[in-house]
């Protein structure tokens, strides 16, 4: 696997309201495990829409494995033009800083949003274009990580497409881990 894309819940959908909750940190050592593990599996390239949630988290733990030495890049695709427009300016900065450093940036559409469409397009042209996915997701809570599952799911049926989740019981687990390490005590 070369390509990963990477989605999961937007942070109202997780309950997150603060740019640095610490349950972002165990959710980027989660992510940050599983990116380690398919790397040794030839991973070299994650792609993202950028939105806001697990995606810009995700991206953020694609930098610091770079900083770290490692050949993983990142591509953001966005669906539309302006995406961030209507977004608080807190999270437009992040998202500008990720796009600044991400290794390659292109809108899905040349145009401004215009209708859900251009979402469901995003989701299709992204599982179509890589080789498996990543997703924080519970089978317990709806949210916007189901349009993904939907679409990588029907591919799954037609050529094995890959789909990875990182579930509660993963988060958890990065919890126990961290709390045993001093690390988790230095950071927070």
């Amino acid at each position: 696997m070369r390509v990963l894309a990477i989605s999961g819940y937007k942070p109202h959908e997780l309950a997150i309201y603060k740019e640095d909750a610490k349950e972002i940190y165990f959710i980027q050592y989660a992510i940050k495990k599983r990116l380690l593990s398919l790397m040794d599996q030839g991973l070299e390239w994650v792609v993202i829409s950028g939105q806001r949630g697990v995606e810009q988290w995700s991206a953020e733990v694609v930098f610091q494995l770079q900083d770290e030495g490692y050949p993983l890049q990142l591509a953001v695709l966005p669906p539309f033009l302006y995406q961030e427009s209507i977004w608080q300016e807190e999270a437009q900065t992040r998202y500008i800083r990720i796009l600044e450093r991400a290794d390659f940036t292109a809108p899905i559409s040349n145009r401004s949003y215009e209708s859900p469409l251009q979402l469901k397009v995003k989701n299709e042209f992204i599982i179509a274009k890589t080789d498996g996915i990543l997703l924080l997701y519970s089978e317990d809570q709806q949210g916007s990580p189901d349009y993904y599952l939907q679409v990588a799911e029907n591919r799954h049926e037609k050529d094995g497409y890959p789909i990875y989740l990182i579930s509660p019981d993963d988060l958890q687990d990065a919890v126990y881990e961290l709390s045993e390490t001093e690390e988790f005590d230095e950071e927070r």
